[in-house]
């Protein structure tokens, strides 16, 4: 079965190109060039993925991110004007997996649309649960569950990539430029402050406190590591 792209831009032009470029990489395409519309039609069709520019004419672009987010995990790319490392950082925190800008090239924007939908549902390993720190954090990766301290919890693709990597050898850092090629698979402009404000957004979901975190640790000038062992 074909994943369901919604693309949603005020611009016909720019609708219909990234149409055409996802319908010749097999994905099927919804589109939409209202913030209401938009979100009254992930509601119904439940696509796998949202391309979402931020500059709509009735609900502003960062408000429909914010109600995909509230309704659940989908996965967001913002394609936008907006340029400045702030807008991006801005961005990321309202919960996209990825930020592309305006002008963009339309077979980039396919690989990076794929690469979010592998995230979310590609092949997983199989093996049971991982338990870690007594059982505060559990790990299901053939189910794509995670829990913390009981309580089931939903990440978007890029959060649970981040989880999976540092999950791998509990204690040991790694890097930014490590955790974007392992969770993204490729090498992208601002990918330090990209990881930071993944791992702000995940903090807020696993940690107690997220001003001084336990489970996933800031080692200065290096990275990231989870600070507790696995059971």
């Amino acid at each position: 079965m074909s994943p369901l792209v919604l693309v949603v831009d005020d611009e016909r032009k720019i609708r219909e190109l990234v149409r055409s470029y996802l319908e010749r990489a097999g994905i099927d395409v919804l589109t939409s060039g209202s913030g209401a519309e938009a979100l009254e039609m992930a509601g119904r069709a439940r696509p796998d993925l949202v391309v979402l520019d931020l500059g709509l004419p009735d609900v502003p672009g960062d408000e429909v991110a914010r109600e995909l987010r509230r309704a659940g995990d989908l996965p967001i790319l913002m394609l936008t004007a907006r340029a400045t490392e702030a807008d991006r950082v801005q961005g990321l925190e309202l919960g996209a997996d990825d930020y592309v800008t305006k002008p963009f090239s339309p077979r980039e924007l396919v690989l990076r649309v794929q690469a979010v939908l592998r995230r979310g549902h590609g092949e997983l390993p199989a093996h049971g649960p991982g338990s870690y720190g007594g059982g505060e954090l559990v790990i299901d990766s053939e189910r794509r569950e995670v829990r913390i301290r009981g309580a089931e919890i939903k990440l978007t693709p890029t959060e649970w990539g981040l989880l999976e990597a540092l999950s791998r050898t509990p204690g040991r850092v790694y890097s930014r430029y490590e955790l974007i090629n392992q969770v993204r698979g490729y090498e992208f402009e601002g990918y330090e402050r990209t990881v930071d404000s993944h791992v702000k957004n995940l903090r807020r979901k696993i940690e107690v406190d997220p001003g001084t975190p336990r489970i996933i640790e800031t080692v200065l000038g290096v990275g990231y590591r989870l600070g507790i062992p696995r059971d």
